[in-house]
């Protein structure tokens, strides 16, 4: 692996890096060590690497659907050469509340696994990306974090961190035991749609959240209210567009995570 460059900027302060070395970050950052790991080439011929933030004390970043006061991570992969697809899985994380309102993300640290797909195997392949995050503590401040690298193809062993962090990720609905899960659509009195849902699955423990991702960037989904009856776990929720427009909502595009104090599971698509 070919040394390269981090540059992490919020506000005015920067960061320069190499992989697999670390550096501090910086506390008006919040971060105290930002690494790309580089991974191993994968029998398929496709790479996993991954993304490891370390963040100071008190300071947390979000989940890919953050909540209604996170800033929403967004990975721009537009600039890399000889790879098709990266795909980013996301850990398990935790449900902060804030001024009454609740978010998604983590706190202390997280590695985000990148599973990248070659178009020619066997070859190099060059990354060039960019991440937007937000880190939080009193306030939250935009981040951007971008990187160049150089994965070779040869076979290397599996990092352990990377390996950990993909089995630390929420449950299927098989996995967890979801038999059935079921959405009602009907319009809203104060405009957008208004979205009912059940879910036929064994408690998750504890006080269990519903995360609800309409799969369109360009609607937002709020917070649901959500409450468990038995073996029915309940959740209803307002979608409207960002800009006020008229939009469609497909059933199967709809992902819900239930987040409780045993485990979390990640549920695709809703029956009528």
């Amino acid at each position: 692996m070919k040394l390269f460059r981090v540059l992490f900027t919020a506000l005015v302060a920067s960061l320069v890096l190499g992989v697999p070395n670390t550096a501090p970050a910086g506390d008006s950052l919040g971060l105290s060590k930002v690494e790309l790991r580089p991974g191993w080439r994968m029998q398929d011929g496709s790479h996993m690497a991954a993304l490891h933030l370390v963040l100071e004390p008190g300071w947390k970043t979000y989940w890919r659907a953050p909540g209604d006061v996170g800033i929403p991570p967004q990975f721009d992969w537009s600039g890399s050469r000889n790879i098709t697809s990266v795909s980013a899985s996301w850990p398990t994380p935790d449900v902060f509340f804030e001024q009454g309102m609740r978010s998604v993300g983590y706190q202390q640290k997280v590695i985000i696994p990148l599973h990248m797909t070659a178009q020619t195997a066997g070859t190099d392949m060059s990354v060039t990306g960019e991440m937007q995050i937000g880190i939080c503590k009193d306030i939250c401040i935009p981040a951007n974090l971008t990187f160049k690298a150089t994965l070779p193809p040869a076979p290397t062993r599996p990092d352990p961190m990377i390996a950990a962090a993909l089995t630390d990720m929420p449950f299927t609905a098989r996995e967890a035991g979801v038999t059935k899960t079921t959405c009602r659509i009907e319009p809203s009195d104060t405009g957008g749609l208004v979205l009912h849902t059940r879910i036929d699955m064994p408690s998750a423990g504890g006080t269990e959240y519903v995360v609800v991702e309409a799969g369109n960037p360009h609607v937002w989904v709020a917070e649901p209210d959500s409450r468990r009856d038995g073996d029915a776990l309940y959740a209803s929720t307002r979608i409207v567009h960002v800009e006020g427009r008229s939009f469609a909502l497909n059933r199967s595009d709809l992902r819900f995570t239930v987040i409780g104090d045993a485990y979390a599971v990640d549920i695709r698509g809703c029956a009528p």
